[in-house]
């Protein structure tokens, strides 16, 4: 008798019957018209990026302010959920999902690559120049650091706010709900839930891309395989049986043991190139980096080069990696906001973005300053070969030290399971929103958006192309950046609200207690 009643619910639920229509049909469309729906992305990215690249800048330094706020001011005791409320999990597990999550593999894929093209090509100076070197890492920073993790941190605390201390279901809608009651608020949430399961795909399916063909280059380069897109569709087949059974096992195992297994052996692997590489240098460029960036970052933050007729530059680097994580802000947000229950405002922002962004400064100067030494120092050729062929720099970069070939697979290994981990939560995500907030979702929930996101990350590596991956990565978030405005104000609202309620009451009882 129940099954009818589970059934009937499942084909009801509109926002998972809209999305599911759209994301299918788009993967169709990539998978017969490749080349359409690759430069249809590229173009829609390109000219959002360069007509109002000025508005992107805004909001993501606007979340890196209010998190500050938010973090020193009132509301920093503030407990995502009761107030006698522990949280579910050890602060390690923590930070270690939170991150393998947040953005694993692209430090792998761009750790190397990423300073030294900005080393051999910085905006408006000379390359390959001490000071070409130091904005090189100023700017990497500035993509991978604070702003970064401001936006997933904020974008995790509306809905950990909403969903643990006020017992709401944990949707993208639940904030705009609160800030526009009624129908209309339920029918604009309807919306929104759909955006942000549009932006979840899409961003997901760009980075899966990415990995996949950082993989089929590491494979390339280590065993001498032949890269084709056979190669391709065999690693996404495997990495889709693998993701899909760690999300059956649920997040509590499947994916608190991956992301453990996966922080210690990346911890490992970068202490032991700091240690058997250039390991003065390397630390050297370490506090010069970190002294940059915070001395330039108020300068950065707002840096979008127009007197320089470097705009394009902008958008191709700065306004691309802001989008990206406001793409990855719903997904990574949500599953930040499920395990970080019992954790103050405080505490979640000081685990969610300064802990990250500390260990993502000390990857980059690792992994950067090495190379950067090898083009000042030793060999060279890197740096060129990140204009070539981005994927394959890292494994390149690994042959220059002791036992390069061992710490070549084990860097294949460190990519495939952490983007496993980023399906494997992305799957979990995308259930939860399109379920109405289940906290468990359905198996069947899980398998549908997991084929999907697979599907459309074959039609992506169709082309072949990083650039096209990253077009793809952002196409979801441009729409969806309006959403997260009204959550912000939302939860604003709400938790002023709240406080203002709290004082009264304190207010009130002191009263009766010198009165009495």
């Amino acid at each position: 008798m129940s099954r009818p009643v589970e059934q009937r619910r499942f084909t009801l639920n509109r926002v998972f019957v809209v999305s599911l229509i759209l994301v299918a049909a788009f993967g169709t469309w990539g998978l017969i018209d490749p080349e359409g729906m690759s430069s249809t992305s590229l173009g829609f990215t390109t000219f959002m990026l360069t007509s109002i690249g000025w508005y992107w800048l805004l909001i993501s330094t606007g979340f890196l302010i209010l998190a500050g706020f938010l973090a020193f001011g009132p509301y920093g005791g503030v407990k995502l959920g009761d107030d006698d409320e522990e949280p579910e999990f050890s602060t390690v597990s923590w930070i270690a999902m939170l991150f393998a999550g947040g953005m694993g593999a692209g430090l792998i894929f761009w750790g190397v690559a990423e300073p030294l093209y900005h080393f051999r090509e910085p905006p408006g100076m000379p390359g390959e120049t001490a000071e070409a070197a130091r904005a090189a890492f100023a700017l990497t920073n500035l993509h991978w650091g604070l702003h970064a993790w401001s936006i997933y941190g904020i974008c995790a605390m509306v809905i950990a706010y909403f969903t643990f201390r006020k017992k709401q279901k944990p949707l993208i809608s639940t904030p705009i709900e609160a800030l526009f009651p009624g129908v209309a608020g339920q029918r604009l949430g309807q919306v929104a839930n759909v955006l942000g399961v549009f932006a979840v795909v899409f961003g997901l399916a760009g980075s899966l891309t990415m990995g996949t063909l950082q993989i089929r280059a590491g494979l390339g380069e280590l065993s001498g395989t032949p890269l084709s897109f056979g190669m391709s569709l065999a690693i996404m087949a495997v990495m889709y049986a693998t993701y899909m059974t760690s999300t059956a096992v649920g997040v509590d195992k499947g994916i608190k043991l991956l992301s453990n297994i996966n922080m210690a052996v990346a911890v490992l692997m970068v202490i032991y190139i700091a240690f058997v590489g250039p390991t003065a240098f390397i630390f050297e460029t370490l506090v010069d980096s970190f002294g940059s960036y915070l001395t330039q970052l108020p300068n950065l933050a707002f840096h979008l080069l127009p007197f320089e007729g470097l705009q394009g530059w902008t958008a191709s680097w700065t306004l691309t990696y802001m989008i990206w994580w406001l793409a990855w802000g719903p997904f990574v947000g949500i599953f930040i906001a499920r395990i970080s229950r019992g954790r103050t405002i405080r505490e979640f922002c000081a685990g969610v973005i300064i802990v990250p962004t500390l260990f993502s400064l000390f990857w980059f100067a690792v992994l950067g300053g090495a190379g950067v030494f090898i083009e000042l120092f030793g060999g060279g050729g890197i740096a060129e070969l990140v204009s070539q062929d981005v994927s394959r720099a890292f494994f390149i970069f690994l042959d220059f030290f002791p036992f390069g070939q061992l710490l070549g697979f084990i860097a294949l290994f460190l990519i495939f399971i952490f983007l496993v981990t980023s399906a494997d939560s992305g799957s979990f995500v995308l259930s939860m929103m399109t379920s109405e907030g289940q906290l468990n979702p359905p198996l069947t929930y899980k398998l549908v958006w997991g084929t999907l996101v697979a599907v459309l990350t074959v039609a992506t590596l169709f082309s072949g192309s990083v650039e096209v991956a990253k077009a793809m990565a952002v196409t979801g978030a441009i729409p969806f950046s309006v959403v997260l405005l009204l959550q912000v104000v939302g939860f604003l609202r709400t938790i002023r609200t709240e406080r203002g309620g709290a004082r009264v009451h304190s207010l009130r009882a002191s009263a009766r207690s010198i009165n009495g």
